[in-house]
């Protein structure tokens, strides 16, 4: 086994335990330890297919939460305008459910869940549906040039918005996702 596979085995592992260390540790909170939680269910994605884990970012966090509230807003979700001005632009997910159900896990998995679409290819050709919206939660998770992301969740009266920003930012035309 090479030293880059040991690596990644080692980063799966160590996301596995950050996934049941909440509940190893006693708190079996809906919401425990969140974003340890919502990184490692990224992660755990993206180290399976051998690509990097990614790392937390707190500056993401921040952006992601701005605009999280924003959506609580109007109770719904639509992508932050992109700034054309923008050098090192961020990439975005977002999910919306009802309030106080779904767990850090299932709300990254739905985003995984697309991967049944999926095809390797070019961007945005990869998608079985021909439709880009049934993979591009999916690419952006498993971008190969994102390294960092932050995430924030939000609640309204009757649901919970979750915004995970990503930098560098995926679903680049004409390049492969991974």
């Amino acid at each position: 086994m090479g030293k880059g596979h040991a690596r990644l085995r080692r980063a799966g592992l160590a996301a596995a335990i950050m996934l049941v260390a909440p509940l190893l540790g006693g708190a079996t909170g809906r919401l425990t330890s969140l974003d340890a939680r919502l990184l490692a269910a990224h992660n755990l994605e993206r180290t399976a297919a051998g690509l990097p884990p990614l790392l937390w970012d707190d500056a993401l966090v921040a952006v992601a939460g701005e605009w999280g509230d924003a959506l609580a807003g109007i109770d719904d979700i639509e992508h932050s305008p992109d700034d054309p001005d923008d050098v090192d632009p961020q990439g975005e997910n977002l999910w919306l459910g009802t309030r106080g159900y779904y767990s850090p896990e299932s709300m990254v998995g739905m985003w995984i869940e697309e991967k049944k679409h999926y095809q390797p290819g070019i961007f945005p050709a990869n998608s079985r549906t021909g439709n880009l919206d049934d993979v591009g939660h999916y690419t952006q998770v498993m971008w190969r040039d994102t390294g960092r992301v932050g995430c924030a969740l939000t609640e309204t009266a009757d649901n919970e918005i979750l915004v995970c920003r990503y930098l560098t930012a995926g679903n680049v035309e004409g390049e492969r996702p991974f």
